[in-house]
C-alpha cells in the first residue's frame, strides 16, 4: 500500500511540476500576449522564440527542462526506498510531460513535451541528454521542423535510457518512461504530423530562412 501510495504521490507532484505555464508566463512579461494565440498555440520553447526571440525561447526551454529535472529530483529527496525510487521516478516523470502537454493551468493546453523529457532524461543520464540535445539541433537543421525535433527525441528516449541500463549506469524500469512520454508526445502532436504528411508545417531555424528566400517575390 506504501508502494502505491509513494508513486501516486509522485505522479502529482510531476504533474503539477509540468503544467507550471512556464513559457506562458515569459511571453506574457516580456511581449504582453497570450502565447497560445501565437504561432502554433503551444507553449513550449520554439513558439515562445516565434512570439518573443530567441532570448525568451531560450529561458522557456531552459525552465521546461527544469520541470522536468526538478520533478525527479524532488522525488528523489522524498522516496528512500530502492525498490520503489525507480518507479516513482518514472510515473513523476511522465506525469510532468503530461502536465507540460495538458497543463491544469491553462484549460488543458500546452507544449509538446521535448523540454520536460530532456529534464527527465537528464536527470535519469546526464551524457544521454546532451545527445539527444545534439540529436535535436541536428534534426532540426535537417528538417527545420521543431514537430519532428520532438518526435525523434521521444523515439530515441526510451532507446537511450535501455542502452543506459544495459550499461550498468541506469535502472531498466527508466526505459517505461520513455515508452509512456514517446505515447504522450505522439498525441499531443497529431496534427503536427498531419501537416507534416501534407507538407504543410511551419519551419524554424535556418531552414525556414532558406525556404523564404527560394520563394517567389510578390513584388512586380
Amino acid at each position: 500500500m506504501n508502494y502505491l501510495w509513494y508513486v501516486a504521490g509522485a505522479a502529482l507532484i510531476g504533474y503539477v511540476m509540468g503544467s507550471l505555464p512556464i513559457g506562458y508566463v515569459l511571453v506574457y512579461l516580456f511581449k504582453g500576449e497570450d502565447l497560445r494565440r501565437n504561432g502554433s498555440g503551444r507553449t513550449g520553447g520554439s513558439n515562445a522564440m516565434r512570439a518573443a526571440g530567441v532570448w525568451v525561447g531560450a529561458l522557456t526551454g531552459i525552465g521546461d527542462m527544469a520541470k522536468g529535472a526538478g520533478a525527479i529530483w524532488i522525488v528523489g529527496a522524498l522516496v528512500a526506498d530502492p525498490a520503489v525510487l525507480p518507479w516513482a521516478q518514472v510515473f513523476a516523470g511522465a506525469l510532468t510531460v503530461v502536465g507540460h502537454n495538458w497543463s491544469v493551468f491553462l484549460g488543458w493546453k500546452g507544449g509538446a513535451g521535448t523540454g520536460p523529457n530532456l529534464g527527465v532524461t537528464a536527470a535519469f543520464s546526464p551524457p544521454l541528454a546532451i545527445v539527444l540535445i545534439a540529436v535535436g539541433i541536428a534534426t532540426m537543421l535537417l528538417t527545420g521542423y521543431a514537430s519532428m525535433i520532438s518526435l525523434v527525441i521521444a523515439v530515441a528516449i526510451p532507446v537511450g535510457l535501455a542502452i543506459v541500463a544495459a550499461s550498468g549506469a541506469g535502472s531498466w524500469i527508466h526505459p517505461l518512461y520513455g515508452l509512456i512520454t514517446a505515447a504522450a508526445v505522439f498525441c499531443a502532436l497529431r496534427p503536427n504530423i498531419e501537416r507534416l504528411k501534407a507538407g504543410t508545417e511551419r519551419m524554424i531555424g535556418p531552414r525556414a530562412k532558406a525556404r523564404r528566400r527560394c520563394e517567389p517575390s510578390n513584388q512586380p
